[in-house]
């Protein structure tokens, strides 16, 4: 191949346009590396990137970039780029065309990166492109912080808010997202009323009108920052059924390892290993499994009473008017506070306490399950990076696998 044709060729995969031109290209066999240099021509007037006013030269810098592999061998961009003296804004580097400011990597190598990191973790990136874990991470957090940067905030009509842990002692962020386009809109530090906060002040008086409804568990310091920031939030605030779900079958398990503890010691171990039998969806029982889960039943008076209560809490819900739905939930109270079992009573106490938010499911039929699906993606990004010893790191990865954001540096419309 004749240089020309060398050069040519890095013009293109570079997408250098005039007055910048390859200088020359060298081979180092031993080291596994090629050595591009690219040059601006002498005596041409510069302009400042921020403000495009002719400035004069201040000196030159002299830069490297890692670009994408020439077959096995490591690609390096080298060049002496001009830093000007602008009247206005003082010292600034001319940019080149294909690199972003600040990055030591070409657009091209970082969008290769980018794309591998969404679907391996950074460490197995870092391995395989022959960079360093720093450097890896480093391109993943510029990459969110390009797409925050660039995000056109829009009216969200259904918010859910959710916290997850990111270390096994008890360490939390808060994540906001948009229920209808299934992305994450904020991470906040802990899971504290000011968490939240942070979110709802930073949206202007028009977002916050536009919010419809806000799905969420009955954690008391989300609750007073959405009723202290959100336009009537007491008729917006929808506690996701699936989290009653989930209290009412740890109240049914409650009931149920006592029930096993006392008839242990008779002798009768009835109950063991029954315990996703109360929990599954009857639905779900095959024929055989449904005949020998109802004799189970007629055997075990208070785990039937039990397992009756949150089926029928949960029936509540298949219900269309609130009318209804109150109507039905106060019977069920009733029932409920008098069935002594202590844990379906909690229960029972919690739920009349916030009845009025849990009627507002009726009104506007949202739950966390968008919240709860980004949620299961947070955890399979935890479990490929084997956990994170740092929050902001987590939160940068939850920013970059679920924020819905242009990752993308300016220039790679230019990829072949």
């Amino acid at each position: 191949m004749r240089v020309s044709e060398i050069d040519k060729l890095y013009a293109a995969v570079l997408g250098l346009t005039a007055p910048w031109k390859i200088e020359r290209v060298d081979t180092d066999l031993k080291a596994g590396e090629v050595h591009v240099h690219v040059a601006l021509p002498k005596g041409e007037r510069w302009v400042c990137p921020e403000c495009h006013a002719v400035a004069p030269i201040h000196d030159h810098q002299e830069r490297v970039w890692r670009h994408l592999d020439t077959c096995q061998f490591r690609t390096l961009i080298h060049a002496r780029v001009p830093r000007l003296n602008c009247p206005t804004h003082g010292i600034r580097q001319l940019v080149v065309p294909w690199a972003e400011p600040g990055s030591q990597f070409t657009a091209l190598f970082e969008v290769l990166a980018i794309d591998w990191l969404k679907d391996a973790s950074i460490r197995a990136v870092a391995k395989y492109l022959r960079i360093s874990w720093d450097e890896a991470a480093g391109i993943q957090e510029r990459s969110v912080r390009r797409g925050l940067k660039r995000r056109v905030f829009e009216p969200a009509k259904y918010v859910g808010v959710d916290e997850t842990s990111f270390q096994k002692r008890h360490e939390y962020v808060t994540i906001v997202s948009d229920l209808e386009r299934g992305r994450v809109l904020y991470v906040g530090d802990d899971r504290t009323q000011a968490s939240l906060d942070a979110f709802w002040l930073g949206l202007t008086r028009e977002h916050l009108l536009a919010i419809q409804a806000v799905a969420m568990d009955m954690c008391a310091p989300y609750i007073q920052s959405t009723l202290l920031h959100v336009p009537a939030a007491d008729d917006r605030i929808v506690f996701d059924k699936f989290h009653i779900s989930q209290n009412l079958n740890q109240a049914v398990d409650q009931v149920r390892r006592s029930e096993h503890r006392r008839l242990s010691g008779e002798g009768d171990e009835s109950l063991k290993g029954t315990k996703f039998d109360w929990l599954r969806n009857p639905a779900n029982f095959t024929r055989a499994a449904a005949q020998s889960f109802a004799e189970l039943r007629q055997r075990m008076q208070r785990m039937a009473r039990a397992w009756g209560l949150k089926e029928a809490a949960m029936a509540i819900f298949e219900l269309r008017a609130p009318w209804a739905a109150r109507r039905e939930f106060e019977a069920w109270y009733s029932w409920a506070i008098r069935s002594r079992l202590a844990p379906i009573k909690r229960v029972a106490r919690t739920l009349k306490k916030y009845w009025d938010q849990v009627e507002n499911y009726f009104r506007h039929r949202i739950t966390n399950a968008g919240a709860e699906a980004i949620n299961t993606k947070v955890q399979l990004v935890k479990a490929r990076s084997r956990g994170f010893r740092n929050r902001e790191r987590f939160k940068m990865a939850i920013y970059f696998h679920c924020g819905g954001l242009d990752l993308y540096p300016a220039f790679a419309a230019r990829r072949p």
